[in-house]
């Protein structure tokens, strides 16, 4: 029996590659629906190809999609907030998750696992680090867990100057050495932002302390995950950097079938595999983020929304490189902070946080 899916995000980075591998596999998928926040010109060549039940450009109509039982799975491969409703929708309706939203989870990560383990739904991460922690706890407990550790390229800065950094252009900013991003998670990995996301998404999907996550430089990017055990044993998830094996990972599970870049990797051509400490100081944005996740309450919203505008601002010339993380912070810190707030209050910080930092944007 084919597996239903839907995708929501077809024409980015991560729904294109998802479709690659469905492409590969026609006889063990069958698309449900295609949604897109834009560029309907290739939604249209999709839905020709796959021939979807529904297709649907802009908000409007992916909480239908996600209310649609007849789903087995649906990826979110969008970025942003707009993500976060339709995915409660889909867990509410005992879908389950491939998710590589991980704003969603930055914002509201409790509600989101909370729904999800009352309605007995599985989420499955996509991000390449999260699906390596994914691979490596199967068949071992969570409570055996002493570290997680995910691994960081570096991005196109990790040998320059703080001052370099500071004054890079758009240009050199999405010249990522490793993965193939688009515009957005591209800026947030030169400055690191995206490592700290990451480290939030990870402390809520597998439950697991701030004070036990660690961020380890890769440059070679081969290592994705990995975690340490109480009794000193390191497991590790290693392979190509290429979206596939995760994408194809999380929409099989939990079957392993040929993919298309699985036989790629030859540790005797590798050779060599270096690991270094993050520089906090030439990325401060990294360690921000990380603050703002062991805050927790409405910091993260905040941050997220001012992130958002900062980096869209960056991309437009308005603001420089550095001046993200200035933006950013000031914002978080400027915000009404709750401990303990509804989703409600998460999604007004967020929006509150846009504002002020559109404010800072435009008296620059």
């Amino acid at each position: 029996m084919k597996k239903k899916i839907s995708i929501i995000g077809s024409t980015g980075s991560v729904g294109k590659q998802a479709l690659e591998v469905i492409e590969n596999f026609r006889d063990r998928f069958e698309i449900i629906a295609l949604a897109a926040g834009s560029n309907a010109e290739l939604l249209k060549e999709q839905s020709k190809k796959f021939k979807p039940k529904y297709i649907c450009l802009g908000e409007h109509g992916i909480e239908r999609i996600c209310m649609d039982k007849e789903n087995d799975i649906i990826l979110f491969a969008c970025s942003g907030i707009v993500g976060l409703k339709p995915m409660l929708t889909a867990i509410e309706n005992g879908i389950d998750i491939a998710l590589a939203n991980k704003e969603s989870i930055v914002l509201a990560g409790d509600f989101v696992m909370q729904k999800a383990k009352k309605h007995g739904v599985n989420i499955i991460p996509v991000d390449s680090e999260h699906s390596a922690i994914h691979q490596c706890l199967r068949g071992n407990r969570t409570k055996d867990i002493e570290k997680l550790i995910i691994t960081a390229s570096g991005g196109p800065f990790l040998y320059s100057s703080a001052e370099e950094i500071q004054n890079a252009t758009v240009k050199d900013a999405l010249a990522h050495p490793r993965w193939d991003m688009g515009k957005k998670i591209s800026i947030d990995s030169a400055n690191m932002t995206n490592k700290g996301f990451e480290i939030i998404e990870a402390h809520h999907l597998f439950g697991i302390p701030y004070d036990k996550i660690e961020v380890v430089v890769h440059p070679q990017s081969i290592i994705h995950g990995a975690i340490e055990f109480k009794d000193g044993s390191i497991i590790a998830q290693l392979g190509q950097p290429s979206m596939h094996i995760p994408v194809q990972y999380a929409l099989t599970y939990p079957e392993r079938i040929v993919g298309i870049k699985s036989n790629s990797l030859s540790l005797s051509y590798i050779a060599k595999l270096d690991f270094m400490k993050p520089d906090f100081e030439k990325f401060p944005c990294l360690a921000f983020t990380i603050e703002c996740g062991k805050k927790g309450g409405t910091a993260p919203a905040a941050l997220n929304g001012a992130n958002d505008e900062a980096v869209m601002a960056f991309l437009d010339g308005k603001i420089k490189f550095g001046e993200i993380y200035v933006i950013v912070k000031a914002t978080v810190e400027k915000h009404a902070h709750i401990s303990n707030p509804t989703l409600k209050q998460v999604l007004s910080a967020d929006k509150n946080a846009r504002e002020f930092a559109k404010m800072l944007i435009l008296n620059k």
